[in-house]
């Protein structure tokens, strides 16, 4: 069989370009708010729990937004979801502003800003993954960089602004912002995917129950079980570390300054496993990162001095770049394209739901400890069930590979 034509082409690389520019504004609510914790907490008066709660709703609203933008780029494209979600977000910073107590902050939270922001996540990882063969594990790492290039960029400037002009008008600020500068963006994506992927992927066969001999669903299952628990290992450091450096005496400024650099060091990751996807493929490499990021949490634990909480939260950020990529390039190996939008949205949203799990459960063990300790130690405990998850993936695929090539 002559081999088919490539689908990537000079369009690829800008269709790439534009959703990195896309996730790095549209992802300004998993970080604006965390950085803003401390001030609504203070504003509100509430306890620690309480206000991480407008984070964890957005980051519900990420999840469940991811899910049904992912079915509609399925059957409409990326655009008019991306869009519309671009509108939904900028209209939900302006309302917060607004908001009389935490509980209607919080709900405009996971309503607008979380489904809204949705759309310029996940689903702009699923879509770029359809243009994309010779080098689909980079382009998806790359994808999932704005997310972590959105933690780079907003942190400082928003932590300047809430101190210059309070957490209120800095949402209004946000809000008009990502509506100027991200619909102009949205148009680049105006294509559909090219139509003869489904073609290939038939050519060369393919499918959940011959590569890993579990059923389709089975196999979403264990990695949605498998993405919320890192994820909720990975939410204690970066949901907190602005305000733990606020219980030290470093300031939150100091706080959002850490959190840059760990996002920084993230985007050099996603290069680096980027390139390690290319290699070994999606199971090996969630199991690598994962690892890497179990040992970085535990760096936490004995190092609490500023210099080193600096250090520290480089290593986590180099070591956690290459999980969330992970799961797109997994459902990209064993499930077809025409169900990309849907299933690679689903696996990195159900990360998010751990995300806003790990968020609350570090706050409440906090309100109840007084301490960051017991919410690290929760956290590594549940990485480790991710790495068990994955190893047992990994050799079902071996097995499964090897008996297919026994002779009959």
């Amino acid at each position: 069989m002559p081999a088919m034509p490539s689908i990537e082409n000079s369009y690829s690389w800008i269709r790439l370009t534009a959703s990195i520019a896309l996730s790095a504004l549209g992802c300004v609510g998993m970080w604006s708010l965390i950085v803003a914790l401390p001030a609504v907490q203070a504003d509100f008066n509430a306890p620690r729990a309480e206000a991480t709660l407008p984070y964890t709703l957005a980051i519900i609203g990420f999840m469940i937004g991811g899910i049904i933008v992912g079915r509609l780029a399925d059957r409409f494209g990326i655009l008019p979801p991306l869009a519309g979600g671009t509108m939904l977000m900028s209209l939900g910073y302006v309302l917060t502003a607004f908001a009389p107590s935490l509980s209607v902050f919080a709900m405009i939270c996971g309503v607008t800003i979380g489904l809204g922001g949705a759309a310029s996540f996940a689903p702009l990882v699923a879509d770029a993954s359809l243009w994309f063969d010779r080098h689909r594990g980079l382009a998806i790492s790359l994808a999932t960089a704005g997310g972590s290039l959105a933690g780079v960029i907003w942190p400082p400037i928003v932590q300047h602004a809430i101190a210059a002009h309070g957490w209120r008008q800095t949402h209004i600020g946000i809000g008009l912002f990502c509506l100027v500068t991200m619909l102009p963006l949205c148009l680049v994506l105006r294509r559909r995917p090219p139509l003869h992927i489904a073609a290939r992927e038939a050519a060369h066969g393919g499918g959940t129950m011959q590569t890993i001999g579990l059923s389709p669903a089975s196999t979403q299952g264990l990695l949605a079980l498998a993405g919320m628990c890192c994820c909720v290992a990975m939410a204690m450091p970066q949901v907190h570390l602005v305000a733990y450096c606020g219980d030290l005496g470093y300031g939150s400024a100091r706080g959002a300054e850490m959190l840059a650099v760990m996002l920084g060091f993230g985007v050099a990751s996603r290069l680096i496993f980027g390139w390690v996807l290319n290699r070994i493929g999606g199971l090996p490499t969630l199991l690598l990162g994962s690892g890497m990021q179990a040992m970085a949490l535990a760096l936490y634990l004995p190092f609490n001095g500023l210099v080193s909480l600096y250090v520290v939260s480089a290593i986590f950020g180099l070591a956690q770049g290459g999980i969330v990529p992970s799961y797109a390039v997994i459902i990209r190996e064993l499930f077809p394209a025409r169900e990309a939008g849907f299933r690679v949205s689903l696996a990195i949203s159900v990360t998010l739901a751990g995300m806003a799990l790990g968020g609350w459960m570090a706050g409440a063990i906090y309100d109840r400890t007084g301490s960051y300790a017991s919410a690290l130690l929760n956290g590594i405990a549940w990485n480790l069930v991710n790495m068990a998850i994955t190893a047992w993936l990994l050799q079902r695929r071996r097995q499964c590979a090897v008996g297919a090539l026994a002779p009959p």
